[in-house]
């Protein structure tokens, strides 16, 4: 029997689960290291996935507790495309990534963990990054711890808010 220590999952496990919306829950807070929060904008802001498919896994979510893209009104579509943007710079910067998956699920049976809470996935993916692992051994390998991750994150997302300065009239005269 081959084991795999994963140790840092116990908080996960032992944990209350929560009934509340965790993306509401940091939206709303002032702790954004805590939450995993790497940046805030207008409408929408940008959090580090906490149990990732890859190593920077992003979600970009409205501020706004609302489940479909058809409900964003025009400021929020815009800003969660630009903040996409935005997230690609970033990890480019941060993690040299040869490529990116980046998408929506919409509804509990299109695989959304969080069904009526709209955010967008930014994964970024390496050549090589599927092996053997989850392949035979249906277990995924993530080599950073997130609290490394988040401090990259948080850095490249301060060194490119010029950028969404610049954007951020734009975004207000949608609203």
């Amino acid at each position: 029997m081959r084991i795999l220590w994963a140790p840092w999952r116990i908080k996960y496990i032992l944990s209350p689960k929560r009934k509340k919306c965790f993306l509401c829950e940091a939206a709303k807070s002032n702790n954004d290291e805590e939450n995993l929060v790497v940046f805030r904008g207008y409408t929408c802001f940008v959090i580090l996935n906490r149990y990732p498919y890859n190593n920077g896994h992003l979600m970009i979510a409205t501020y706004r507790h609302v489940g479909d893209l058809a409900e964003l009104n025009m400021a929020e579509l815009f800003e969660l495309n630009f903040l996409a943007q935005l997230a690609l710079r970033a990890l480019r910067r941060a993690m040299k990534p040869d490529g990116f998956n980046i998408g929506l699920n919409l509804g509990k049976v299109a695989g959304a963990g969080v069904k009526d809470h709209i955010h967008v996935h930014v994964v970024p993916r390496w050549e090589g990054d599927t092996n053997f692992m989850p392949v035979l051994a249906e277990t995924k390998v993530i080599p950073e711890a997130l609290d490394s991750t988040y401090k990259k994150l948080k850095k490249e997302f301060g060194a490119l808010s010029g950028e969404f300065e610049k954007v951020k009239p734009i975004i207000r005269s949608l609203s």
